[in-house]
């Protein structure tokens, strides 16, 4: 899937507006797999991107976990990369990530569905930041 996902436009020009961008990003593919995340991704998270490589949704859902206020892993079905994967629909939700480092971060984080045709969903993206309260 990984070729196929490089080679898609709607994810090419994602990833290229991604990379723009001051807000940390993920972007996956239709697997759930993560293709690419910026450098205010990397910043936050404490996890450098390494060009051409994509990790697997079980790998990366375990570097990079997300949490409750109370520091529980969410469940996949409430992370809303996940949603706005599988629901084909924007989702929105306040959470903590658990960095490289061990530490938690509370975040906002939005995320929504990438779409090459109406009915064609190539993968998904997610902006977050830590919120400034």
């Amino acid at each position: 899937m990984a070729d196929i996902a490089q080679r898609n436009l709607v994810l090419i020009l994602a990833r290229d507006f991604a990379s723009r961008l001051a807000s940390a990003v993920f972007l996956v593919d239709p697997d759930d797999n993560l293709i690419y995340y910026n450098e205010a991704a990397e910043r936050m998270l404490g996890i450098p991107f390494v060009e051409g490589r994509v990790v697997e949704a079980a790998r990366w859902s375990q570097q990079v976990v997300p949490a409750d206020e109370d520091e529980r892993p969410l469940p996949s079905d409430e992370r809303p990369l996940r949603i706005a994967l599988e629901r084909r629909t924007p989702s929105h939700r306040s959470l903590k990530i658990r960095t490289a480092g061990g530490t938690y971060r509370r975040i906002e984080v939005t995320a929504f569905p990438l779409f090459a045709h109406a009915d064609e969903c190539v993968g998904a993206m997610s902006i977050f930041w830590e919120p400034s309260d």
